[in-house]
């Protein structure tokens, strides 16, 4: 995905987070294992030192429109995304202005009383208000991707878009799982269901979103799903809100 996107001239910035399993943080320090919180800190870090961090990279260095920015997360990094997007955990704002759009990839739907008991408890923070997320933003789920978390099913992964005002479109795949057909890798051991065609149509969706919502190319969106209703049809469906 990020090589997709990158490929397509936009500028992606991976974070290597607190929880991760290479150079991350000892498992005893406080937060672990999942450090939700650091996530979203680590984020804005990036935003805070932009101009260091493109410094680095002296083939994009001074080209980079710092006034449109795009966060996306996938599973867990949906919930830092949704964070970072305006959701809020028990009335704690995280959200950043300086992010003008969002896509949230399989990411975590309600928690509380909509997990099973021992999930409730061991994701306290997946207890995310949506009610505020307020920035642009494209929902994509898996038809096919079943959450251990809670007894609702893949509709789950839906909920940020029923819920915040900002997303305003879904994207529902079909014949594919939490990995969206491939997008950690087609032979990663996360990828559950290899499926080309579905993570073709996941890479080519979150473009034309990404074209569209930043203003680059306003025919973008319409076309893609114009595709995905169309002759792709068999790959998946789209839900918009109407705007009003």
């Amino acid at each position: 995905m990020a090589q997709f996107w990158a490929e397509h001239g936009f500028a992606v910035i991976q974070p290597t987070h607190a929880s991760s399993r290479v150079g991350g943080l000892p498992a005893e320090a406080e937060g672990a294992p999942f450090f939700w919180r650091e996530r979203v800190e680590e984020v804005r870090a990036i935003l805070d030192r932009l101009p260091e961090v493109e410094e680095q990279a002296p083939a994009v260095a001074g080209r980079l429109d710092h006034g449109s920015i795009a966060a996306v997360g996938h599973s867990l990094g949906g919930h830092t995304v949704s964070l970072l997007l305006g959701a809020r955990l028990h009335g704690e704002v995280f959200g950043d202005s300086r992010i003008s759009a969002g896509i949230l990839l399989t990411a975590p739907g309600r928690g509380g009383k909509d997990l099973t008991e021992e999930n409730a408890a061991r994701f306290p923070f997946f207890d995310l208000d949506f009610a505020h997320l307020a920035t642009p933003s494209l929902v994509v789920c898996g038809a096919d991707d079943n959450p251990r978390f809670t007894s609702r099913g893949p509709e789950w992964h839906a909920d940020a878009y029923h819920d915040g005002p900002g997303a305003r479109a879904l994207l529902t795949l079909d014949g594919v799982g939490h990995g969206l057909g491939g997008i950690a890798g087609l032979d990663a051991k996360e990828t559950e269901v290899e499926a080309p065609d579905g993570l073709e149509a996941t890479k080519r969706m979150t473009l034309a979103w990404l074209r569209t919502i930043l203003g680059y190319d306003a025919a973008a969106w319409t076309s893609a799903c114009a595709a995905i209703a169309g002759p792709a049809n068999a790959l998946g469906r789209i839900e918009e809100k109407s705007s009003r």
